[in-house]
């Protein structure tokens, strides 16, 4: 009996099932959540080519984190990475997506709930800030439920998929699991690969490149006067007079270049007006244009900063525009924005001064606008810094009062008035130069005042005045040069203007918060 009963237990053991692994390895897990998000990812890409880029999670995700970043965030990333803040913080979104996407993998090695609650999370996120965005529509958030959707489904079906592969080899990781669960995976890349990629054909289809190309050559009823030989002195290490589109700086809060077409483009004008106003791009091309030699700085250039740049821009005057509507007594500014939901706040008055010149352009150097300065029309106002006068791809202007409305840097402690201050630079020498005569040279700018003198000091002596370029413009900056005998050793060397009204430039030193910086340029080189 009692060798039966041992029989029994003995058969009973070996015929036990064996144990199964509980959770998955961490590599692949961490993987699953990364397949999940890039798939969420590039199917709300894919939906936004129909509802507008601006739709698509990834891009408004960014655009939020731009809108509530600190001012001194946003003046940090501009100084230190320059034009290239934007691709930035999309790679910076993008490693730090990648990493939570790897956590929501880890945390669900037993079951794939954690992992999706995870992913809800930040889909909730990406719906909240499409839903926030002011240029979207109600229908935009369809991009980033799809994408919430995708990233909770592709997390579960890859994550019991993997489970069941790694079942079928619960001591080890055999040849059959890693097969099945590579071949899976690998297909949930590709597919994510091709969705994303068909999302940007799509999106780019909309072929604003093609729109300015078929706009044709513009040609201004009035044209500025051609530039002097001596509006700069590029062989002394200036810059040339005028800027190539090309090289023109360029700061602002798009992620993405707005894709607009000419023919799909209009400017509203209403607000305290007499009659509300639409006009199509036809409009504005079929007027006689105007053509005006400008620069343009922006607030966040620091004290010799790159952030200037000048150009022949083509247009018609907005006080024209402002005039057929009929603004009415009350008004103060010129609420204006683009269609990317920025707004900026220009004073009215300096909108409809008849000697200011404030223009609608849709040219810029004898071509239509290029796409990432504004096509198919931006505002220019000279002597004003541009978050407060230079809107790109503007498309509303609302005559209102301040009170009534906030444009996008006021509500963020920037100053509301911003002309421009009288500044200067030293581009000239940079580094080691012969010993014995040192030429320096740079620029100087007091838009709609102009520059009267320039003065360049060499270790602390007396001040010297420099020789000034042609005065083109008082919109536009002027070049100096002035001669020094050098030493051989290290050399400090400084710069101050002074404008058309008298005033010389401050040597306090400023922070380009809330009002542009104020400084004199200083730099340093040896003489060999």
């Amino acid at each position: 009996m009692d060798h039966a009963n041992n029989e029994a237990v003995s058969t009973s053991v070996d015929e036990a099932p064996a144990a199964t692994p509980s959770r998955l390895p961490a590599g692949p897990a961490a993987l699953i959540g990364v397949l999940a998000l890039a798939a969420a990812l590039t199917v709300g890409h894919l939906a936004a080519a129909f509802l507008g880029f601006g739709a698509s999670p990834y891009l408004a995700v960014g655009n939020a984190a731009v809108d509530l970043a600190p001012s001194w965030l946003k003046d940090f990333a501009i100084s230190a990475f320059g034009t290239m803040d934007k691709p930035v913080l999309l790679a910076g979104m993008a490693v730090v997506m990648v990493l939570l996407a790897a956590v929501a993998g880890l945390i669900s090695r037993r079951r794939p709930l954690p992992g999706q609650w995870f992913i809800a999370v930040f889909g909730v996120l990406g719906i909240v800030a499409v839903y926030t965005r002011p240029n979207l529509g109600q229908l935009s958030v369809i991009a980033p439920v799809l994408s919430l959707l995708t990233g909770v489904i592709v997390f579960r079906v890859l994550h019991n998929a993997a489970l069941n592969a790694l079942l079928d080899a619960p001591f080890e990781e055999g040849p059959r699991s890693v097969g099945r669960r590579r071949i899976l995976f690998t297909g949930v890349a590709v597919g994510a690969f091709l969705t994303g990629g068909l999302g940007q054909w799509l999106g780019s289809r909309r072929d604003a490149e093609g729109s300015r190309a078929a706009v044709g050559p513009l040609v201004p009823a009035e044209p500025a006067p051609p530039s002097p030989a001596d509006a700069d002195f590029a062989k002394l290490g200036t810059p040339t007079f005028l800027t190539a589109n090309a090289d023109f700086y360029r700061i602002d809060t798009a992620l993405v270049v707005p894709q607009v077409r000419a023919e799909d483009w209009s400017l509203r004008i209403h607000g305290m007006v007499e009659k509300e106003i639409t006009y199509t791009y036809a409009d504005i091309r079929n007027r006689p244009l105007v053509e005006r030699v400008v620069t343009l700085c922006c607030v966040s250039n620091p004290v010799g900063g790159p952030y200037i740049s000048t150009a022949k821009f083509l247009g018609v005057d907005l006080a024209g525009l402002l005039d057929e509507a009929g603004v009415r007594p009350g008004a103060q500014q010129l609420y204006s924005t683009s269609v990317d939901g920025f707004t900026a706040g220009t004073p009215i008055s300096t909108v409809l001064d008849p000697g200011r010149g404030a223009m609608l352009a849709i040219g810029m150097n004898g071509e239509p606008l290029p796409v990432e300065h504004g096509f198919p029309a931006r505002l220019v106002v000279p002597g004003l810094y541009g978050y407060v006068s230079a809107t790109k791809w503007v498309t509303d202007l609302e005559v209102t009062t301040w009170d009534a409305r906030q444009a996008y840097w006021i509500q963020r402690g920037w100053a509301q008035q911003a002309p421009i201050k009288t500044e200067s630079r030293i581009d000239a020498p940079q580094g080691a130069v012969p010993a014995g005569k040192v030429r320096l040279a740079g620029i100087a700018w007091a838009q709609h005042t102009g520059i009267a003198k320039v003065e360049v000091q060499l270790d602390n002596g007396p001040w010297q005045q420099a020789m000034l370029s042609a005065d083109v413009t008082e919109d536009a900056w002027r070049m100096w040069w002035a001669e020094f005998d050098a030493a051989p050793g290290g050399h400090k060397a400084s710069v101050r203007a002074t404008d058309r009204s008298g005033y010389t430039q401050t040597d306090q030193v400023a922070d380009v918060v809330p009002d542009g910086a104020t400084g004199w340029h200083t730099i340093t080189f040896t003489a060999r």
